[in-house]
């Protein structure tokens, strides 16, 4: 591969992005730096959405390394794709995950589309994960090295034509490593604080996001195993499931939490439980998926694997079997434009752990492994 390859480097504002961007201007290749301008508030939501400064912040790296910088505005797509999304898999009751869709629909998507049209061979991110070439010339997506940031969960849902143009400069370097190389260089954001927000929207609670476009809609709060009213919520969508705190009930005397175990969408019940192994619903030994993706040939066959039930969560024995039944409530699936819809391979599967997992919420994402290498996802029915 020729150093002097055109690489379009997502700058964020952030140190990561900016030591990415750092490595692969010292490895010699023609490098240019944009940032993507995806949310501005405008709506003035309760929260911090710095995007003014992180601006600023990632042009002074750029013009600290010596490379052009750009903004490219895709407000427009992130609402559509992004935005939507999210809150529309909200008001149906389900726990949508918006950075893993922003990363493959924004970031490896409309972002990357339009590196192609300019001239941009690959783009390349902050990402803690690591891509390597197999021997057919396709590309496995290992786990970052440094395990306390490994981000691979989030690139789930890439196909292998969007790995095939993703670049990971810091995958391999843990982050107090990857900071003193930022101090160093003498980058102005060696020392600035990791964002926690929604991807690209900032510091902002969910519960505020959500209050600003979802229409609250009361309801009970129920215990899950004697039916008993414990007291009304604001609407459904403000929870997910093994969800313990902010319900607004007390513990019991014994001191015993209550943790969400389920949504009854005809009288918009929330329902609650005991915290344990027996709070009904909780935990399970199995779950069906749809819209599965892979970044590697696609399974056709039950096989063994170790699966990622959310971001953090350690990596778990499961079993993985295609197509047991598809299924016929397309209600509940979550709006999210997977290309591998209408694929020749099956799209829906169940997954048999185990051991039991603890609250996998409906539109949340599983992540399949094989090892450190992540062969691709799904979405929880």
């Amino acid at each position: 591969m020729s150093t002097r390859e055109k690489i379009l480097v997502a700058m964020s504002g952030g140190v990561d992005s900016s030591v990415a961007a750092l490595l692969l201007k010292r490895q010699g290749y023609d490098i240019v730096g944009a940032y993507m301008k995806n949310w501005i508030n405008e709506d003035n939501i309760v929260g911090h959405c710095p995007w003014m400064q992180d601006i600023d912040d990632a042009r002074a790296v750029a013009d600290n390394l010596g490379i052009e910088f750009r903004v490219v505005n895709l407000m427009k797509d992130y609402r559509e794709r992004i935005v939507d999304y999210l809150l529309d898999g909200y008001r149906r009751g389900l726990t949508p995950n918006p950075d893993i869709m922003c990363n493959r629909e924004i970031k490896f998507g409309v972002f990357r589309a339009w590196a192609r049209d300019n001239g941009f061979s690959a783009v390349a991110t902050g990402h803690y994960a690591r891509r390597e070439q197999n021997s057919d010339a396709t590309w496995s997506l290992l786990e970052g090295a440094d395990k306390n940031k490994d981000q691979s969960y989030f690139l789930t849902l890439l196909s292998q034509e969007q790995l095939a143009d993703a670049r990971f400069p810091i995958g391999h370097i843990p982050k107090p490593e990857l900071r003193a190389l930022a101090r160093e260089a003498g980058l102005a954001t060696a020392d600035k604080k990791d964002s926690q927000g929604i991807c690209f929207i900032g510091e902002v609670k969910m519960q505020d996001f959500l209050r600003q476009y979802v229409p609250d809609q009361p309801g009970p709060i129920i215990r899950a195993d004697d039916g008993r009213l414990l007291g009304e919520h604001r609407g459904l969508h403000y929870f997910t499931l093994g969800q313990r705190k902010g319900i607004g009930i007390p513990s019991n005397t014994d001191n015993k939490a209550y943790v969400v175990v389920g949504k009854r969408s005809e009288d918009h019940a929330l329902l609650v439980a005991f915290d344990g192994a027996d709070a009904p619903g909780l935990f399970v030994n199995e779950v069906r998926i749809h819209s599965i993706a892979w970044n590697c040939p696609p399974l056709t066959q039950p096989r063994k694997l170790e699966a990622r039930v959310r971001y953090r969560d350690p990596r778990v024995p499961a079993e993985f079997i295609p197509d047991p039944a598809p299924l016929s409530d397309t209600s509940a699936h979550s709006v999210v434009s997977i290309a591998a819809t209408n694929a020749a391979y099956p799209t829906t599967a169940l997954v048999r752990f185990t051991e039991p997992q603890r609250g996998l919420a409906s539109g949340q994402i599983i992540a399949f492994y094989d090892g450190e290498r992540l062969l691709g996802g799904g979405v929880y029915s």
